[in-house]
């Protein structure tokens, strides 16, 4: 596998974990909410939209290296050394 190839299993990788942190963040932005805790569920939900920007530019990323491949669910989790 070249490092190209080696790159676009990353980001498929990237994409799929860092989605699935931004729900998680979402939802315990919430929970600190309903606890009374505003500030922490502030800089939490701050966070989340971080997270979201980074997504964007992770996909940006992928479909630059592989503008024919198809946008949508990646597939699994896959771990790729150096």
């Amino acid at each position: 596998m070249n490092k190209t190839e080696k790159l676009a299993v990353l980001l498929d990788h990237w994409i799929e974990h860092n989605a699935a942190h931004e729900q998680e963040f979402a939802s315990w932005a919430g929970k600190a909410s309903e606890e009374g805790l505003a500030e922490v569920a502030q800089d939490i939900h701050a966070a989340a939209e971080h997270l979201h920007q980074a997504q964007h530019l992770l996909e940006k990323a992928h479909a630059r290296l592989r503008p024919d491949a198809a946008a949508g669910p990646r597939g699994g989790h896959h771990h790729v050394s150096d």
